[in-house]
C-alpha cells in the first residue's frame, strides 16, 4: 500500500486539490429543466463561484467567512430547504424585503414591477405540446431582467405578501409560470445558497440531437 501511495502521490494531491477546488471555491452546474428561461437553457452547464458569498467546510454548508451579501438579481444556486434539491434561480428579494405577487406582478416593498413586452414565441411544455409565451422586460427596485410568462399554464401567479426575516431570500425563475421556487418552497435560508451562477461554460441544444449552441459559451449570466 505505501509503495502505490507513493507511486501515485502526484495523481493524488492532484485529485485532492480538484476536489476542494470544486467544492470549495468553483463548480458547475449542468442546467436539466426550463425554469430560468429565457436566461438559462435546458442543455446549459453554468459556472458557479462557491465562494461569492462565502467560504465554507468543504462538503458543508458551514460559512467560515461571509465574503458578501447576496444581491437582488443575482442568479445562485442553492439547496431547497425542502428536500435538499440542488436548484438555480434568481433572487428578488433580499432580508428585510416585503414580497408579493399580484396577478404575475411582483411587488417588492411596495413596489411594483413595470412590464415592456418584447416578444411572443413558443415553448415546449410536454412532448408534442407547445404553448404561447410571452417575453417581457421587468423593472423593479432598480433592477431590470428579461422573464417570460406562459399565459396558457395553470400557474401561482398570487402570493404573499410576505415579509422576509434576517438570512432568507425570496427566489424565483425567470420562467414565472414555470418554476416551483419560493411560492412553492418557501424562502432561502443564506447558508442553503452554495454559490453565484457567472456565465454559461457550454452549451448544448439537447432536443435538437445535442447540437452546440455556439452563441451562448461564455455568454455572462445577468
Amino acid at each position: 500500500m505505501k509503495t502505490w501511495l507513493r507511486s501515485n502521490r502526484r495523481f493524488l494531491i492532484f485529485m485532492a486539490g480538484f476536489l476542494f477546488l470544486r467544492t470549495a471555491v468553483a463548480d458547475w452546474n449542468p442546467v436539466p429543466s426550463g425554469s430560468m428561461r429565457p436566461t438559462i437553457l435546458e442543455g446549459d452547464v453554468v459556472f458557479v463561484e462557491r465562494v461569492a458569498y462565502d467560504w465554507k467546510l468543504p462538503l458543508t454548508d458551514l460559512s467560515l467567512h461571509r465574503v458578501a451579501d447576496p444581491q437582488r438579481g443575482d442568479v445562485v444556486v442553492f439547496h431547497s430547504p425542502v428536500d435538499g434539491t440542488r436548484l438555480i434561480k434568481r433572487i428578488v428579494a433580499v432580508p428585510g424585503d416585503q414580497v408579493q405577487l399580484r396577478d404575475d406582478v411582483l411587488i417588492i416593498n411596495g413596489e411594483a414591477a413595470r412590464y415592456q413586452p418584447l416578444a411572443w414565441t413558443e415553448e415546449t411544455v410536454a412532448p408534442g405540446l407547445q404553448l404561447p409565451a410571452l417575453r417581457q422586460l421587468e423593472s423593479v427596485q432598480a433592477q431590470q431582467r428579461v422573464v417570460q410568462q406562459l399565459p396558457g399554464v395553470a400557474a401561482r401567479r398570487n402570493f404573499g405578501p410576505l415579509q422576509l426575516a434576517t438570512d432568507e431570500y425570496f427566489m424565483m425563475g425567470d420562467n414565472r409560470d414555470n418554476s416551483a421556487d419560493s411560492r412553492v418552497i418557501g424562502p432561502v435560508p443564506r447558508h442553503l445558497i452554495t454559490g453565484q451562477a457567472r456565465r454559461i461554460l457550454v452549451s448544448a441544444d439537447i432536443t435538437g440531437h445535442w447540437m452546440p449552441r455556439w452563441e451562448r459559451i461564455g455568454s455572462p449570466l445577468r
